[in-house]
C-alpha cells in the first residue's frame, strides 16, 4: 500500500486538483481514496492506476457538485487555488514523465465545463490518457468520450485543429512588468499588456478585490498602478518578487504578516493577455513558502 501510495499520490493529487480547483480538496480526496483503498479487494487492484483515478473522479463528482452551489453565492469573482510547485511532490513516474498540469489559464476555462467534460478533458489533455482508458475509467463508449471532449474544446474557445493552448508568461517578461509598475512607467506597462487584456481579482468578500473583471489594457494599468500605491501607504513593510505558482513564473505581494497577494500571468504572444489575481486568503494556504 505503501509503495502504490508514493508512485501515485503525484497523479492523483493532480487529477484531483484539476477537477475542483482546490489544493485543499485535492488533498483530502488523495487522502480518503488511499484510507477506502485498505477495504478494497486485491483483486480489484490489478490495474491500480486506472481504479485509483476512478475512485479519485468519483469523489471530484461530488465535490464539484457542491461546489457549483457554494460559487453561485461566491462574492465577486472565483478563482482556482493558487499552488507553490506542486503540494503533491513529484514522486510519481507520471509527473516525471510530464507535468500533468495544465496552465492556470487553461484551469479557470476548465469553470466552463460540466463534470463529465472536465474530466475526459483533464485525463486526455493533462494525464495524457488514450480514450480507451477514459472510456474504462467513466463507463461511457469511446464514442461518447470524443464527443464530451470536443465540446470541451469549444465551450473553452478552442478550435478542433488548434492545440491546447498553455503559453505562459516568460520569466522576463513577468520581471520587466513588475519593474515599470514599481517604477510606476504606465507608457511601459500599456506595452506590455494585450489592447483587450482582462484581469480578474478574487478576494472571496475577505479582503479587497475588483468585484468584476477589469478589462482594456489602459484600465488594468490604472488598477495595478492605484494597488501598488495604496499598498505603498500600508504600515506594514510590502514587498512584491517573483516565484512560481502553478509550475510558471508568478508574482506575489507579500508583508510582514505574510502572503497577500498571488498574480499569475498569462501570455498571447509578446503580451499579457490575463492577469489572474488571488487575494482570498483561504485561497493562499497551499502558496506560503
Amino acid at each position: 500500500m505503501q509503495e502504490m501510495y508514493k508512485q501515485y499520490k503525484g497523479l492523483l493529487f493532480k487529477l484531483a486538483y484539476q477537477l475542483t480547483g482546490s489544493a485543499s480538496d485535492a488533498e483530502d480526496v488523495v487522502h480518503d481514496v488511499f484510507l477506502k483503498l485498505y477495504d478494497v479487494p486485491k483483486e480489484k487492484l490489478t490495474e491500480p492506476k486506472a481504479y485509483l483515478c476512478k475512485m479519485v473522479t468519483n469523489r471530484c463528482y461530488d465535490i464539484q457538485k457542491s461546489a457549483r452551489k457554494k460559487r453561485e453565492q461566491y462574492f465577486g469573482e472565483w478563482l482556482p487555488e493558487p499552488l507553490f510547485h506542486s503540494s503533491a511532490g513529484d514522486d510519481s513516474i507520471e509527473s516525471v514523465e510530464r507535468s500533468d498540469l495544465l496552465s492556470y489559464a487553461m484551469i479557470v476555462l476548465l469553470e466552463r465545463l460540466t463534470p463529465a467534460e472536465r474530466v475526459v478533458f483533464v485525463l486526455r489533455e493533462a494525464l495524457g490518457f488514450d480514450y480507451a482508458e477514459i472510456a474504462e475509467l467513466m463507463e461511457k463508449s469511446q464514442a461518447n468520450c470524443r464527443k464530451l471532449f470536443s465540446r470541451a474544446r469549444a465551450k473553452m474557445g478552442i478550435t478542433s485543429e488548434e492545440l491546447v493552448y498553455t503559453e505562459t508568461a516568460p520569466n522576463e517578461l513577468v520581471t520587466d512588468f513588475l519593474s515599470a509598475l514599481k517604477q510606476g512607467n504606465m507608457k511601459r506597462m500599456v506595452s506590455m499588456l494585450d489592447p483587450n487584456v482582462i484581469l480578474v481579482s478574487d478576494g472571496g468578500g475577505k479582503v479587497k478585490a475588483a468585484i468584476f473583471p477589469i478589462k482594456t489594457s489602459d484600465h488594468v494599468a490604472r488598477f495595478l498602478m492605484g494597488t501598488v500605491h495604496k499598498a505603498s501607504r500600508d504600515e506594514r513593510a510590502m514587498q512584491i518578487e517573483i516565484s512560481i505558482i502553478n509550475d510558471q513564473p508568478a508574482f506575489i505581494q507579500r508583508s510582514d504578516d505574510g502572503i497577500q497577494t498571488v498574480g499569475i500571468i498569462h501570455t498571447e504572444g509578446n503580451r499579457i493577455r490575463n492577469i489572474y489575481i488571488v487575494r482570498n486568503p483561504d485561497k493562499l494556504k497551499h502558496t506560503e513558502v
